[in-house]
């Protein structure tokens, strides 16, 4: 019996070669440092891929608050792995620990006078105790929070984090992303699609607005940095004989070699990540929850009248979305080495892997993963192409022309460009995705 492959699974292989192709160019032409840093950011942007082709792909939910989720999971990595600061403890972390205490006591009971009462009145209460709690809760936070910042504000300024194993982290960023995206699904998925990215993307503006000017939590702008490192630094490897003894063998360069030891050893860990994650999410579609999903996806009417709690299952597909979007900003945060809210954008962290989704192909795990390593790649390379190509255009023109040096001095600023054009390509000629969703015909 002749065993055929399946078109599909053909060109996703081939597909994926010629990515592979495409990164064994750059390090061959560029560098094999600057590959393997291309890889692992293709990586990470290939989980927050996954985790919202989840919530698109199998629910039709269109989160536009990705990288609200993205910081939490950075933040996570911070507080687990950071050494606390006692001294700001000393000065101010017991009244911040009352103040949230406050905070937590007060949500609970508006909660439960919530429940309890019945018509205009609990509106009334719960107004007076959330108000009083948040009073309250300053009175006893705010003298706090001025101490821990004033606490050496040069190199510290905040409480610090938990001095845990980094990779601890990646699993408490995806817990906290999680959690706080229950709190927001509850909120907004009875919203219409529309309301809800509006919503979602508010809310993650507010999410990013506190990590910026909360110093005592996350030292605001002035960054977090020296986050430790699950793999070894390059100096530490630089001096130990037996590394020195394999770059001698293969006649490398020792600090070339650090490096390239360095990004492998990243390179490894979340491969090993989005291999899990992508057997998870595999296992998930092909299962009856995954077939209901999909239904409910199509025809939320059908699909609530056969008895199916529509708003429970948006919800759920919504937290496990969003908890792996977290763990691949936890994972961001650790190759990087710092925590810094600043650079959280909506074009990086929202749109491109928006892109990511759409150019790979909605509704399939392999394309999502394509397309966080396609987008990414030409998000990085496209400035080394917009060079490329003024100075091939630039050719006939002699040297020192005015006209010459100022289609060299804007040629990297072809990359959005170079970003739009390569989406319209790929839109014109696939709508679908690179890789579509599969219809399986299974019962």
């Amino acid at each position: 019996m002749k065993l055929s492959i399946p078109s599909s699974s053909r060109k996703a292989v081939l597909l994926f070669a010629l990515m592979l192709g495409a990164l064994a160019l750059v390090g061959v032409f560029q560098s094999w440092n600057l590959m393997l840093a291309i890889l692992n950011l293709c990586l990470i942007s290939a989980i927050m891929a996954l985790g919202v082709n989840l919530q698109w792909g199998y629910a039709g939910l269109f989160n536009a608050g990705i990288m609200g989720f993205a910081a939490l999971g950075g933040l996570a990595a911070m507080l687990v792995s950071k050494a606390p600061i006692m001294g700001a403890w000393q000065a101010g972390g017991f009244g911040v620990l009352l103040g949230v205490i406050i905070w937590i006591m007060s949500g609970i009971l508006a909660y439960l006078i919530w429940l309890r009462f019945k018509g205009r009145r609990r509106y009334w209460y719960v107004i007076i105790i959330a108000g009083a709690g948040y009073i309250l809760s300053r009175f006893v936070l705010d003298p706090a929070i001025l101490r821990i910042e004033s606490f050496e504000p040069a190199s510290s300024g905040y409480l610090g984090g938990a001095g845990l194993p980094v990779l601890l982290s990646w699993g408490v960023g995806g817990i906290l992303a999680g959690c706080v995206a229950f709190i927001i699904g509850k909120i907004t998925l009875g919203l219409r699609s529309d309301y809800l990215a509006i919503a979602t993307l508010g809310i993650s503006e507010i999410v990013i607005f506190m990590f910026k000017n909360e110093d005592w939590l996350t030292r605001g702008v002035k960054n977090v940095t020296g986050i430790p490192r699950p793999v070894p630094y390059e100096i530490d490897l630089q001096s130990t004989i037996w590394f020195q003894d394999i770059t001698d063998s293969v006649g490398m360069n020792v600090m070339q070699a650090s490096s390239l030891f360095v990004k492998l050893c990243y390179t490894s860990l979340f491969l090993g990540v989005l291999l899990m994650l992508l057997w998870l999410c595999e296992r998930a579609l092909n299962s009856p929850w995954g077939r209901m999903m999909r239904a409910i996806r199509d025809n939320e009417t059908a699909a609530s009248a056969m008895g199916k709690n529509v708003t429970s299952r948006h919800l759920q597909i919504f937290v496990i979305g969003s908890a792996i979007v977290g763990i691949a900003g936890a994972m961001l945060v650790t190759l990087d080495g710092q925590f810094n809210p600043s650079i959280y954008h909506p074009l990086r962290f929202t749109f491109l892997i928006w892109v990511m989704v759409v150019v790979g192909g909605s509704g399939n795990n392999f394309g999502a993963i394509l397309g966080g390593f396609i987008v990414w790649f030409f998000w990085i390379e496209a400035e080394t192409i917009g060079n490329m190509l003024v100075y091939i255009i630039t050719l006939p023109l002699s040297e020192g022309s005015a006209l010459k040096e100022h289609f060299l001095s804007t040629a990297p600023q072809l990359r959005l460009l170079i970003m739009g054009l390569v989406l319209l390509l790929f839109l014109r000629f696939s709508p679908r995705g690179l890789i579509p969703e599969r219809i399986s015909n299974k019962a």
